[in-house]
């Protein structure tokens, strides 16, 4: 049996449904049987312990989602609580009930919280099949929750949910068939995501030493002194998705709007939401009431400002921005922000090199996400094979 920790990553992305091969009228193999998840095991609910889980509370780690996740540092409850349910063996398979519903987890041992369940299996079945099995019905999980505020599984739905279920023999030859697929397409996905950080770090090395290493006729200014900063003046609810004009709001990607309030070649800076974030326009457009607009230049370039500012300044205002649950600029961190500026003609060549390389980081940066999607595509069309019998 492979080793289940070494393979989570693998088996986590798996997604398939119920009813497997009957949308495309594809008959199960000789031998196979479709089984009720509720014919094959069952879920054993974590309880919320009698005594607090601190950092020295008890003999076992306190299983939470954050802390099989890696993102938390474990606590502990004790065995001996009246209410503690305990995963003995790390080979287990644990489910979560909760935010992430459905989410599969094995290698861990320790005592289950109220939103973790352990798999009893109460048929043979192959463990790493079983595992790629719920796995693979994350999706459909997360379908079949009660609840409002934290989301629970619905386990009688769960259990009525259908798989193909073949002899032992053939459900490991199959598991060791997508792993070694997997394998190859983790390895594709990481080459690709190599080239786009090379790409990045590129960037941001020749950025750094553009301001870093200035030539004669370099000076520094304050933003308020380069141009005119003004917020727009709109609430976001005033968008049109299908207006004439773009609409320049604290999202990742600006909407339309029916109207416009400037006409203008502009930089527009998100106040709150994607704190920072830069977009350069030049046209007729409308800004949310958030959305700090930079215009007038004097001095310098739009196009060369852009290239100052974006990353550097989203970087420079996480130190220092306001508040917590939403954090946002004041304008003073604009006006006040120092920016190199040099002679004019080093300027477009500044930009123009910048440019360049954003533009080449940009292209791979959609390369990775075609290429991600191709991947998840094949993922799925290998699983549908698998589990219809067709590899």
């Amino acid at each position: 049996m492979s080793d289940p920790a070494t393979n989570e990553n693998l088996r986590t992305e798996r997604g398939v449904r119920g009813d497997f091969g009957k949308d495309k009228g594809v008959g199960m193999k000789k031998g196979w049987q479709t089984k009720r998840l509720g014919d094959v095991c069952e879920i054993i609910k974590g309880r919320k312990p009698e005594l607090k889980a601190t950092a020295t509370n008890g003999d076992l780690p306190y299983l939470v989602a954050k802390v099989m996740r890696g993102s938390k540092e474990a606590e502990y409850a004790s065995v001996k609580d009246r209410n503690s349910i305990t995963v003995e063996e790390s080979e287990t398979i644990i489910i979560c009930d909760g935010s992430n519903s459905g989410e599969v987890f094995t290698g861990f041992r320790g005592i289950l919280s109220s939103t973790m369940g352990k798999i009893a299996k109460k048929a043979e079945i192959d463990d790493d099949y079983l595992r790629a099995i719920l796995a693979s019905t994350f999706d459909v999980f997360n379908g079949a929750k009660t609840g409002a505020a934290i989301p629970h599984l619905d386990k009688e739905a769960m259990y009525q949910l259908q798989f193909p279920f073949p002899p032992v023999a053939e459900q490991q030859r199959i598991v060791g068939l997508l792993d070694e697929a997997f394998e190859g397409l983790a390895t594709a996905k990481a080459n690709a995501e190599k080239n786009l950080h090379n790409a990045r770090a590129l960037f941001e090395s020749h950025l750094q030493s553009v301001f870093t290493q200035r030539g004669p006729g370099w000076v520094e200014k304050n933003l308020g002194d380069l141009c005119q900063i003004k917020t727009g003046k709109k609430d976001v609810n005033e968008g049109n998705p299908d207006g004439k004009y773009p609409f320049f709001t604290c999202a990742a990607a600006h909407t339309f709007s029916d109207n416009y309030s400037f006409d203008t070649e502009a930089l527009l800076v998100a106040g709150n939401g994607n704190v920072g974030q830069v977009s350069y326009y030049s046209g007729k457009f409308e800004a949310y009431q958030r959305t700090y607009v930079l215009f007038d230049f004097k001095g310098v370039t739009a196009k060369y400002l852009f290239r100052v500012l974006d990353k550097r300044l989203s970087a420079t205002v996480s130190k220092q921005k306001l508040g917590n649950t939403m954090p946002y600029i004041k304008i003073g961190m604009l006006t006040d922000f120092v920016v190199p500026v040099p002679p004019p003609k080093e300027q477009e060549l500044v930009a123009e090199s910048l440019g360049a390389i954003a533009d080449e980081t940009q292209r791979l940066a959609r390369l990775y996400e075609r290429k991600h999607a191709a991947l998840e595509a094949l993922k799925k069309s290998l699983l549908h094979q698998a589990f219809t019998g067709q590899i």
